[in-house]
């Protein structure tokens, strides 16, 4: 779709980890940004100051992704406070509470993860697509974009986070049903699976990893940074891939393919 100064993009859970990765690469290439968190805005003012002074225009909105009056307030500020909306970046997601394995698992903390991971992401895309409709019918010359964010949980299991790898893996079937019936009205929409990515969230479990990326867990023997996710999605943002409607790619340094190929897992 191509971005400029006057394109706008939201991104739940921008404040921090990964989503304040995907941010801070927007903000370098144009985009003026709407940050949601839960955080209230004091607790945020550091990861705000850093994406202004990038040189563009940041408004935070606080909120909780799993409530549809937050949703429909994260668009409503996208659209009070620069007019418009063409980018959804749909980054919040929780993990699985005290990752239990589906055996264990109760519905309340089933009802946690998926009304965060799934069914929020679902019904703000919903909320966006509609927005950008109204907007290209009006006359705007550029359709929009949704990434999702999701897991390489969405493909590899994990016994004791079944609740976190289903509602990852619905994800990815909205994202391609979304994907069909937005093409129309010149929408793109996209899924991203990060893997093991170094931010605050992991730090406990920095010494884990460690060890499993110097024994060969990734063909890429590093960590993965924010900003690896950021530039994924900047690139499907600006449109450099094309004829590739619900394109799904992973960033997670070759795990997945290691372990399609039956190597080191």
């Amino acid at each position: 779709m191509g971005t400029n100064l006057s394109s706008v993009a939201l991104v739940t859970g921008g404040s921090r980890g990964i989503g304040l990765g995907i941010a801070r690469v927007l903000a370098r290439e144009g985009w003026r940004l709407v940050i949601n968190g839960m955080r209230p805005a004091d607790a945020v003012l550091e990861a705000i100051a850093e994406l202004t002074a990038i040189g563009n225009q940041v408004a935070y909105c606080q909120g909780d992704i799993s409530s549809a009056s937050d949703r429909e307030r994260m668009i409503d500020a996208a659209c009070s406070s620069f007019g418009q909306i063409d980018l959804l970046v749909n980054n919040a997601g929780i993990t699985s509470p005290g990752r239990m394995d589906l055996l264990e698992a109760t519905e309340e903390s089933f009802d946690c993860v998926i009304d965060t991971n799934f069914k929020g992401a679902l019904f703000l895309a919903q909320l966006a697509a509609r927005r950008m409709i109204d907007q290209h019918q009006a006359g705007h010359p550029r359709g929009g974009c949704i990434v999702n964010i999701s897991s390489i949980s969405a493909h590899t299991s994990s016994l004791n986070r079944g609740d976190y790898c289903i509602s990852r893996a619905c994800t990815t079937q909205a994202t391609r049903l979304l994907a069909a019936q937005l093409a129309c009205h010149n929408i793109n929409v996209y899924e991203v699976r990060p893997g093991i990515i170094r931010t605050d969230m992991t730090q406990a479990v920095t010494e884990k990893y460690d060890k499993l990326i110097a024994e060969g867990l990734t063909i890429e023997p590093r960590w993965g940074a924010p900003d690896d996710i950021g530039r994924a999605v900047a690139m499907l943002a600006r449109g450099d891939i094309t004829y590739a409607p619900g394109t799904m790619i992973n960033v997670d340094g070759g795990l997945t393919l290691l372990q399609d190929l039956g190597v080191n897992c």
